[in-house]
């Protein structure tokens, strides 16, 4: 019988799909590195939400034949094994991109408006304390800047032209004609952290992206520049958002994700006022999550089965493993 290990919960109708493929289910909860290497000795595939599937790891995995993330970051999966072995890399590409669009808008809405200080002073009794407040902001016909154009960015973009913004994108990996078909203007990085005031990332984090924002680009960012990121911490460097947020270089930032998850509860992020934070928790509305674990379990049942149905855009690897 072909077995499933499930790293992390899963949403029972992602589960109800191995099981009426008659699959067996190994549910592990206990995620130490000594317990992952004895339970995956003989499963053929993985369904993994945060867990770390390090080389030493699936170096025990002996017939393991498709790893597939419950989300779209694959940096807590060594790819460069996978590839070695043959084996794919599935993530849940069409799930979760409405969702975290929103809550980038979300974000963006309650630091423009300054939500989080408004509602304070009208429950402390500070209600005429609103004329000595820092200016609002508009969305409305302003400059927006997306960093990354895969799904989420394109979602996000659709969003943005309701408020009848200007939306730059920067991709190196995107054609520009794919990014003018979807009426927004290609940039690139210098240019657009000068010009906008919204930036939304989304971006994996490698070498090229680790600390991609620092003072450096701080001080070139407009006073009233919003930035927000919920890709995955360590893009931005926190300490230096400490210093431009503190020193008003920028207006105001909102973090879904950080350097160290979770966070210390000492960080220094969270004193500062004109900081929104939530807790890499973007995707995690109730249908999204109903999505990415049906999503997660399709990808197994259909790369192990080799049915028409999968989805080659989800295949990480596709190219490594010759898929077309």
């Amino acid at each position: 019988m072909i077995k499933i290990a499930t790293l992390g919960n899963i949403h029972d109708e992602g589960l109800k799909i191995l099981r009426e493929s008659n699959y067996e289910i190994v549910d592990i909860s206990d995620f130490s590195i000594g317990n992952l290497k004895k339970c995956l000795t003989e499963v053929d595939a993985i369904a993994i939400r945060t867990t770390k599937l390090t080389r030493d790891i699936l170096e025990t995995c002996n017939s393991l034949k498709v790893v597939s993330r419950h989300g779209v970051g694959f940096d807590n999966v060594d790819l460069d094994y996978l590839n070695q072995n043959k084996i794919a890399l599935a993530i849940t590409g069409s799930s979760n991109a409405m969702t975290v669009s929103e809550h980038v808008i979300t974000m963006f809405l309650n630091l423009c408006k300054q939500s989080k200080l408004a509602d304070q002073l009208v429950r402390e009794g500070n209600f005429r304390e609103r004329n000595f407040m820092k200016e609002t902001l508009e969305i409305y016909k302003k400059n927006i800047l997306i960093l990354g154009f895969g799904r989420i960015g394109k979602e996000l973009a659709k969003r943005c032209k309701g408020f009848e913004s200007q939306i730059y994108v920067c991709d190196p990996y995107i054609k520009s004609k794919e990014i003018t078909d979807l009426k927004c203007i290609p940039v690139s990085f210098s240019k657009g952290i000068k010009i906008a005031d919204f930036i939304s990332i989304h971006l994996p984090l490698n070498k090229e992206t680790e600390y991609l924002f620092s003072k450096k680009e701080f001080i070139q960012m407009k006073k009233n520049c919003i930035l927000v990121n919920t890709s995955r911490g360590g893009i931005i460097k926190e300490d230096d958002l400490i210093w431009a947020l503190n020193n008003q270089i920028i207006h105001s930032a909102g973090l879904d994700v950080f350097e160290k998850e979770p966070p210390e509860i000492n960080n220094p992020l969270f004193k500062i006022k004109n900081l929104i934070l939530s807790p890499h928790n973007a995707a995690l509305t109730s249908e999204c999550k109903k999505r990415m674990g049906v999503e997660t379990c399709n990808n197994i049942v259909n790369f192990l089965e080799k049915k028409p149905e999968l989805n080659l855009y989800n295949i990480i690897n596709k190219n490594k493993l010759n898929l077309s």
